[in-house]
């Protein structure tokens, strides 16, 4: 694991511990939104190990799918989390008659924290890319 690789995987494990705090106390939108973030640092250090690097939210999630999650490098769920979290994210952050629930954060959290653990499992040993 790189050291940037070992920051970001730190960052997303900080992040996720601000989700489970704001989500006991009842903002579900905040939680939602830092649960997702968690997920994006934990894609962007499986990027920085291929040394990709990528300045929108977009182009991430894409590349993450095309280079980790469709040639099953990891589970190939992690992409749908992302996605998933990304599109809930917007409505916590953007729309206001958005209802984000209490399930809601909880599933983007669970979903991030099985991704933080797999990718502290795993990060040094998935198999390479494929030519």
């Amino acid at each position: 694991m790189t050291p940037k690789q070992q920051k970001l995987l730190e960052k997303a494990d900080q992040t996720l511990q601000a989700a489970r705090v704001l989500k006991d106390q009842g903002f579900f939108d905040s939680a939602t939104s830092r649960g997702y973030y968690g997920m994006f640092y934990i894609a962007t250090a499986f990027l920085e190990g291929e040394k990709l690097s990528y300045s929108r939210h977009s182009a991430v999630i894409a590349s993450f799918g095309q280079n980790f999650a469709r040639p099953k490098r990891v589970p190939i769920e992690f992409h749908r989390y992302l996605i998933d979290a990304q599109n809930i994210r917007l409505k916590a952050d953007y729309d206001v008659n958005a209802q984000i629930t209490q399930t809601d954060s909880s599933q983007t959290i669970d979903r991030a924290e099985e991704m933080l653990n797999f990718a502290l499992a795993n990060i040094d040993s998935l198999p390479p890319p494929s030519p």
